[in-house]
């Protein structure tokens, strides 16, 4: 059983400090440090908190229809087996070092900075504003239904399977590895450069230069915007693209299938050429 701790407030340093087997319960934790830090099996219902690092070095912590205030910067650090639904976070920096993560109708307005260095995710229903640099260096993560409006994400990360996504984000999964990504929208110059396995199945794409310095990018029924221009540069590749390609430039190696290209350019910085075999279903111009 757990101890039950309801309708009241803490504040200050280590409150609730190496606490186990607790549930709290419309608990408000005022400006201070570590509330709930070093502790097991805590479960927290309709709580607020205000203080920094109130779960760091946690195990077995459930968190449930709660809000992170803007000042409860660092809230989760260094824990393992952390879940998380029904809550706002305000905070950047949310998570770090973590080992089995599960957020499910989670929303993160000012997200920068956030799960650096976890492993084990799972995220349903997640929406994320002000994500610069999210989910870097991230192992093993599966995603389905997911918002993010933020620079940088994924790099660096492992072992990735997004589905139902809409992402904003401009150098999405550089330097990445075994990344996949099912039925979602993808804004972002410079998407994917220097990624290994990235596989995007019916996925639409856009912004300038996507896709360069990829080793062993496949694509499977994806769209590109206009606007995703020189796209390939240096990449060796399988797609399958339909419709329209504005430009395609300099692909190390492969196959390009696509209904059509304004340019495709191969130049005097070709590294390998004729080694990327390009078919077009409609005429194109070549430059």
């Amino acid at each position: 059983m757990k101890r039950l701790i309801c309708n009241t407030f803490f504040e200050g340093e280590r409150p609730l400090y190496a606490t186990d087997n607790i549930r709290l319960e419309n608990v408000k934790f005022y400006p201070g440090e570590s509330a709930v830090k070093e502790s097991g099996n805590v479960e927290a219902y309709k709580c607020e908190f205000m203080c920094k690092y109130p779960f760091w070095r946690n195990e077995n912590t459930l968190i449930e229809d709660c809000r992170f205030t803007v000042y409860s910067r660092a809230a989760i650090w260094y824990s393992k087996r952390i879940r998380m639904v029904n809550t706002l976070v305000e905070a950047p920096k949310m998570f770090r070092e973590i080992d089995g993560l599960y957020l499910e109708r989670v929303r993160l307005t000012s997200a920068a900075e956030c799960c650096w260095n976890c492993r084990g995710l799972e995220l349903h229903d997640v929406e994320v504003k002000g994500g610069d640099y999210i989910f870097m260096n991230g192992r093993d993560i599966e995603i389905d239904g997911f918002d993010l409006q933020g620079n940088y994400s994924f790099q660096d990360a492992k072992n990735v399977v997004i589905r139902n996504a809409r992402l904003d984000s401009k150098d999405a999964f550089w330097n990445s590895e075994n990344i996949t990504v099912y039925d979602s929208v993808i804004d972002g110059e410079y998407l994917g450069w220097h990624s290994r396995n990235l596989r995007l199945v019916n996925c639409k794409i856009s912004g300038t230069q996507p896709l360069c310095y990829a080793t062993d990018l496949v694509m499977e029924n994806c769209t590109l915007t206009p606007d995703a221009d020189l796209c390939f540069e240096y990449s060796t590749l399988h797609a399958t693209i339909e419709g329209h390609v504005t430009s395609i430039k300099n692909p190390d190696a492969g196959h390009i299938t696509a209904g059509s290209a304004g340019e495709i350019i191969f130049d005097g910085n070709c590294r390998n050429p004729g080694t990327c075999r390009i078919e077009l279903r409609k005429k194109s111009r070549t430059a």
